[in-house]
């Protein structure tokens, strides 16, 4: 116990502990929802060093390999430094090879890890509200109705829609979503004139 504790306050080792203290530090905060993390699809990435990852994921696991290399490799070469300097120059040595062995480690695991643990939020029903939708059943009222209606991004989906209004909504009719009812889970429709859209269409 008393080596470990020696080989991870020594140096080299001495710097991937206080950044590992960091990142464990930050990780127990987004547990408790004290801080926030954008893990693979944070502001800051470094795909310019191939790595395509957010900063968060790249530096946490970065450090941990860092630290596991460079504590391994101190262990291992302690017992054959002669001397003071000779311990200092095969800590620098192992300084670098830590850092150039988990950049690359790091590069082979972000991007499988990148695809496995999408960031992106998936999409919500209330993006649906403002756009314009069809209306797919004969009739709309407020306790029936389907529309379909087209995502931002291209998806399509079938909704369901109400309306209060004295309007005749009928099937292929285009209706404006207005609101959302979360306890119901339907739309609040309502009749929508293609010719007052001044972009000339209903999206």
């Amino acid at each position: 116990m008393w080596s470990f504790l020696v080989a991870v306050s020594g140096f080299p080792t001495i710097l991937f502990t206080a950044a590992l203290v960091v990142v464990v530090g930050f990780w127990l905060l987004v547990a408790v929802g004290a801080a926030e993390s954008h893990g693979f699809d944070g502001h800051v990435h470094f795909d310019a060093w191939g790595m395509g990852g957010g900063v968060t994921v790249v530096f946490s696991l970065a450090t941990a390999i860092g630290w596991f290399l460079s504590l391994s490799a101190t262990v291992l070469l302690d017992p054959l430094a002669s001397s003071g300097v000779v311990r200092g120059l095969s800590g620098l040595v192992v300084l670098a090879g830590a850092l150039l062995i988990a950049w690359r480690v790091t590069r082979l695991l972000v991007r499988p890890l990148r695809h496995l643990f999408p960031d992106e939020p998936g999409p919500s029903r209330l993006d649906f509200v403002g756009l314009t939708c069809t209306i797919r059943t004969g009739r709309v009222d407020v306790g029936f109705g389907q529309a379909e209606v087209a995502a931002k991004d291209g998806s399509t989906a079938v909704v369901q829609v109400r309306q209060t209004a004295d309007e005749v909504l009928t099937s292929g009719s285009t209706g404006l979503l207005y609101a959302y009812d979360e306890v119901g889970e339907f739309f609040w429709v309502a009749p929508y004139d293609t010719a007052l859209d001044p972009r000339g269409h209903g999206t």
